[in-house]
């Protein structure tokens, strides 16, 4: 089964474009744009979290650079210690390390400190003979001290290194001093430069999120503050927004809806007065041709000519009808051409709909009643003027009569000569409705046709009836401009269960003061 919500966005999109092809209408509502709030969210909220792991990296290698620091000074300064203990013997240089020197070198309680000195022959003066040699090409002058990282046994060291030339030395090169040691110090530092830096920003990331979702529903708050204002308007009100009162950057937005509100009155004023001109142009025509047709009648002449004449006065009358509804169906259609609502006593509009159809019932030998909020029992049309408790509602009083007007004549059509018609308003204080019913002993509506039955000129195959098929199409769109709602059922009468019927119930919503 076809999901209905997709269906109507489809349906959305098809209308957009409407001479765009099935498929392409389709992927035009599969595109539908995202909410703005969620796109400026993802731009600013997406490098923010892409730059934060970027900003870890180049904490961790500022850091290290600062944890270098200090440390690569203390070795710069054990490397000119070492040097200074190198002495020329017989042309060949020798190391005299003195206890405290001994000491100093192996100070370190965490690192594990080297040393090596090769003397200008590349001979192993002292220290550690595995210690990693730099390259030829990369032995710094006489005084200079260098650094490098570089292993040893497999353990990552920081290695200062310096050469020294002293007087008399036979050999072709400078002595070379190496002073290393492993990095536990520095690694720790930098962890805990790291701890500091990082740990705060779990914190801060946070908190960073929040002011940009407070920042940017505050920075919405005037469209939000717009959709309500469009909102709570009532369907007929087409005043222009406040434009000035909106951002700089939504004002082209609003001037333009004011532009379409100012056009669609327009169409709406030009729709009024076709519908006005329409039904005074057709119906008065019609009115007269059923007006001939009948002083024809009074006149005398064949079976024939009669029998034609009386056809004309019934076409007559029912293109009237006809046209009075299509009229209505157009005005309740159109649930913005201005109709006004304002407080209706339903009671009221119920007891001049029955008044209105006593001669059509009488007619057909009907027993047309009306039963208000304070009667138990139907009463005769002729007592539809006895006073009964006020029941309001928001709404226009012309179209509640129209639609009652709809039911009763429905009820009539399709009731059997002899039959009994009920109106009623009942109200429900406490479910805040009214329900405005009218009730028949007539031949009822299958349940499978209820729903097609308020659909415009649909009429069940087989019944008899001069109807046009719009009576409940228009008694719908009446309850929807109302807000309300139209309900078919079957209906026993209590006290006659050989009686059953049809019931139509429409149910609008009380004022609040009701």
């Amino acid at each position: 089964m076809a999901d209905p919500a997709l269906d109507d966005e489809a349906r959305d999109a098809r209308y957009a474009n409407p001479f765009a092809p099935p498929d392409e209408a389709e992927a035009t509502a599969a595109a539908r744009p995202r909410s703005l709030f969620g796109e400026i969210l993802d731009w600013m909220l997406a490098p923010l979290l892409l730059l934060w792991p970027m900003s870890i990296a180049v904490t961790y290698l500022v850091a290290k650079s600062i944890a270098n620091g200090p440390f690569d000074r203390a070795l710069e300064t054990d490397a000119y210690v070492l040097a200074r203990q190198i002495h020329p013997v017989n042309g060949v240089a020798e190391l005299t390390l003195p206890d405290s020197t001994r000491d100093f070198l192996r100070a370190d309680n965490v690192d594990s400190v080297y040393y090596q000195v090769l003397g200008s022959r590349g001979e192993l003066v002292g220290g550690d003979r595995d210690m990693p040699l730099p390259r030829d090409d990369d032995r710094p002058s006489p005084g200079l001290v260098e650094f490098r990282d570089d292993t040893l046994h497999g353990i990552d060291i920081r290695v200062a290194y310096t050469t020294v030339e002293p007087p008399h030395l036979a050999g072709s090169q400078a002595v070379l001093v190496q002073v290393a040691e492993t990095l536990d110090k520095r690694r720790a530092l930098a962890n805990d430069i790291i701890k500091g830096v990082i740990l705060p920003q779990f914190v801060i990331l946070p908190l960073a999120i929040l002011l940009v979702w407070f920042g940017l529903s505050r920075g919405l708050a005037p469209l939000h503050a717009l959709q309500s204002n469009m909102r709570m308007r009532r369907p007929d009100d087409l005043s222009p927004l406040e434009a000035r009162r909106a951002p700089p950057e939504i004002e082209p937005l609003v001037t333009s809806f004011n532009d379409l509100l100012t056009r669609l009155e327009q169409n709406m004023e030009l729709q009024k007065r076709f519908i006005a001109d329409a039904a005074h142009q057709m119906k008065t025509p019609l009115a007269g041709l059923r007006t001939q047709a009948e002083l024809a009648l009074r006149q005398d002449a064949s079976p024939e000519v009669h029998r034609s004449l009386e056809q004309i006065a019934m076409s007559s009358e029912h293109a009237a009808r006809l046209v009075t509804q299509l009229l209505a169906l157009a005005r309740a259609e159109n649930r913005m051409s201005g109709q006004v609502f304002t407080p209706v006593d339903v009671t009221e509009v119920a007891r001049h709909a029955v008044r209105d159809w006593v001669q059509p019932a009488l007619a057909r030998q009907m027993d047309l009643g009306y039963e208000g909020p304070d009667e138990t029992h139907p009463d005769n049309a002729e007592n539809a003027d006895a006073p009964s408790a006020a029941v309001f509602v928001d709404g226009n009083p012309v179209m509640l009569r129209e639609l009652l007007s709809n039911l009763i004549d429905n009820a009539i059509r399709y009731t059997p000569p002899g039959g009994r018609i009920t109106v009623r308003v009942r109200p429900e204080p406490l479910a805040r409705a009214v329900h405005l019913e009218v009730e028949d002993t007539g031949i009822g509506i299958p349940v499978a046709e209820r729903e097609r039955v308020q659909e415009r000129f649909y009429r069940i195959l087989g019944r008899d009836g001069e109807g046009s098929g719009l009576g409940l199409a228009i008694v719908r769109e009446i309850a929807t401009m109302h807000g309300g709602t139209l309900a078919i059922d079957d209906h026993v009468y209590q006290e006659t269960p050989r009686l059953a019927g049809t019931l139509v119930r429409v149910t609008l919503r009380l004022r609040p003061s009701n």
